[in-house]
């Protein structure tokens, strides 16, 4: 009989968000799976979790995957976890839930942390429909999906890193309009857990004098009725 792959989201800051259910899953399983075992290592110290550890990231995901499904074939139970968060949510998970899927081997993803859902409730613009866009593409396909966030009428939630936070909001700016309303979370339930709020031009401006470090999440306002996008898909073809 097949084992089971796990799914185990671990906290975004907060070491209290990780859950008992978390702990005693991570602790039962035979294998634990991490983004980073260096990382993921301090967590499962803090927790006594002596769980053999495996690295399983982007980079090495293809290639580990035949000898991962062969021990969850021969009857183990095996729990995946990134460094923070859900995984499969702009993290490695995806290609090991899917080929799950095609073995017909169960899967199961226990609720807990991720960042959007916070930043989404905490930014005040509208929850009940939302388009989660995890991290734009840095140059092919970027303007394409600006124009479509653009004229998205859902709330839209974007990934973004410090540095390059400035720029992306300077590019909503141009694709939306400056007076679209948004708003910028960072560190999301550490010690300098933050929201801004504003139009995407007030946030430009707030974050040029103000430099953002941590992890971001941009939240922006849908578009009205008969709003589309400002820009053509080529505005910023090749630039980064």
């Amino acid at each position: 009989m097949a084992g089971k792959l796990f799914m185990v989201p671990t906290p975004v800051g907060n070491m209290a968000d990780m859950t008992p259910r978390a702990i005693e899953t991570l602790k039962a399983c035979s294998l634990i799976l991490a983004e980073d075992t260096r990382t993921s290592g301090v967590l499962l110290r803090h927790f006594d979790i002596a769980t053999p550890t495996m690295s399983h990231h982007k980079f090495n995901e293809h290639g580990s995957l035949e000898a991962i499904m062969a021990r969850l074939e021969s009857g183990e139970n095996i729990a995946l976890i990134t460094d923070a968060g859900t995984p499969g949510i702009s993290d490695p998970g995806f290609l090991l839930s899917r080929e799950c899927r095609r073995r017909d081997i169960a899967v199961e993803t226990l609720p807990g942390p991720t960042a959007f859902v916070p930043a989404l409730v905490n930014s005040g613009l509208p929850c009940e429909r939302f388009c989660f866009e995890g991290f734009l593409p840095l140059k092919k396909g970027r303007a394409t999906r600006l124009a479509e966030i653009a004229a998205e009428p859902r709330t839209v939630i974007i990934y973004e890193s410090p540095v390059r936070l400035v720029k992306t909001l300077q590019q909503l700016a141009e694709a939306c309009g400056g007076e679209r309303q948004a708003s910028v979370s960072r560190e999301i339930s550490k010690v300098y857990d933050s929201t801004v709020r504003g139009s995407l031009d007030e946030l430009v401006a707030h974050f040029t004098v103000n430099n953002p470090r941590g992890e971001i999440v941009i939240v922006v306002e849908g578009a009205r009725p008969a709003e589309g996008p400002r820009i053509h898909t080529n505005k910023f073809k090749d630039k980064e």
